[in-house]
């Protein structure tokens, strides 16, 4: 898969939160997803326990079936502090690489953090979906801004998660009972066909199918290079 490259990575917090405020005023935001979705990959990165090493995984996956059709992982040293509203400076390095080494292109990507439910409307979702000029929709386990009530207690109830006027996500259960997650448009894509492509990808758990697969695989990733005591240098 191949993108063009959007910016440096090369930069302070000072300049990574400027740059955010610039790049949020790229972000579409839309109705429909503009062609019909086949592939949908899910994104996410393991920390090493100790040290400063991290593990990314991408998993692309049939829409309908949900079987997987491809899958990648690449491996680095965090070099970007951990900031809160920050994240996408600190992961997408190592995300990106893995998604280069995909040979098919998914139509959509689910992102295990915030899209435009960010302070300044630039979560890792939308970021990715920027480099990568694809549809993306952040999936987010916990609120990083807005207000919202309470969804029922069934898959599938949602309340809408709000700032200042602005409708930035909402607020879904996706299984019965079990807390409920925070999804918000990243790029490419609307309020509305973002939360039900996420529920159409929730197969009995939490999670939707794509980005619980590439946590399972970035977690078993970074579980093999600790087995071995490997640097990322030195692993696959």
């Amino acid at each position: 898969m191949q993108f063009k490259a959007l910016h440096s990575w090369d930069l302070s917090p000072l300049e990574a939160v400027a740059l955010q405020k610039q790049l949020a005023g790229q972000v579409a935001l839309g109705g429909d997803l503009a062609t019909p979705v086949e592939r949908v990959a899910g994104v996410d990165v393991s920390y090493r326990r100790s040290g400063s090493q991290f593990h990314a995984a991408v998993v692309v996956l049939d829409y309908n079936s949900m079987a997987t059709l491809e899958f990648a992982t690449a491996s680095g040293e965090v070099v970007f502090p951990y900031i809160p509203g920050l994240l996408s400076f600190r992961e997408l390095p190592v995300l990106l690489q893995a998604m280069q080494k995909l040979a098919v292109v998914p139509d959509v990507i689910l992102a295990d953090g915030q899209g435009i439910a960010h302070p300044r409307r630039l979560g890792l979702a939308s970021h990715l979906g920027l480099w990568l000029d694809l549809p993306t929709i952040g999936c987010a386990k916990s609120r990083l801004c807005g207000e919202h009530g309470e969804p029922g207690p069934n898959k599938g109830d949602w309340v809408p998660l709000c700032e200042g006027g602005m409708t930035l996500g909402r607020v879904v259960r996706t299984k019965d009972h079990v807390r409920p997650l925070y999804l918000s448009p990243g790029h490419k894509v609307g309020v509305q066909s973002a939360a039900d492509l996420v529920l159409h990808c929730c197969r009995g758990y939490r999670l939707p199918e794509p980005t619980r697969q590439a946590h399972l695989l970035s977690n078993r990733v970074r579980q093999e290079h600790e087995a071995r005591g490997e640097s990322p240098e030195t692993g696959s």
